[in-house]
């Protein structure tokens, strides 16, 4: 007999075929683009970026930036433009299991260079390891621009706390 768990944890652990479905963030006046590496299912649900309630990405931004912690897609997207910051994925699309950036095959990548004609970006910023090694991997070449690593937010990262996380932030705010 199998039991309700043991389903979960085979649907959990599938290989699926991931594209990315919204655009990058971006306006002409981008200055620093931030990088992850495909959005999880919690942000494939909901239509934007780190979009689990226990990712601590806005809530280390909203430190860094000094501004109040958006709760809605639009103050996000707000917060980020008002400070001149893109945000996009390293990834077009990947197979992966669930939101384990560590089972990524099959990637393609993003056309980050594309992305950087429309914009006065020249640093770059990857939110954990895993898309700083995609970067460098598939999209350093063609961008011309080495990409500096940032802890990741994740959950799955909790050993870094929040006031460490908002220190390795603050790097983005240099010139």
């Amino acid at each position: 007999m199998v039991t309700k768990k043991t389903q979960t944890r085979t649907v959990k652990n599938t290989r699926t075929r991931v594209t990315h479905e919204f655009p990058a963030l971006f306006d002409a006046n981008s200055e620093v683009l931030l990088l992850g590496s495909i959005p999880s299912p919690k942000s494939r649900e909901q239509g934007f970026y780190y979009g689990h309630p226990q990712n601590r990405f806005w809530k280390v931004l909203a430190n860094v930036l000094d501004e109040p912690l958006p709760a809605t897609i639009d103050e996000k997207k707000a917060m980020l433009l008002k400070h001149h910051i893109a945000l996009w994925d390293v990834l077009d699309s990947c197979t992966i299991i669930g939101a384990s950036d560590t089972s990524i095959e099959d990637v393609v990548p993003n056309d980050i260079a594309t992305l950087l004609a429309k914009t006065k970006i020249r640093r770059i910023f990857c939110t954990g390891a895993t898309a700083h090694k995609l970067y460098e991997k598939y999209c350093e070449k063609s961008t011309g621009i080495k990409a500096i690593k940032l802890p990741s937010t994740s959950p799955a990262n909790c050993a870094v706390k929040m006031e460490r996380l908002a220190e390795e932030y603050k790097v983005i705010l240099s010139i």
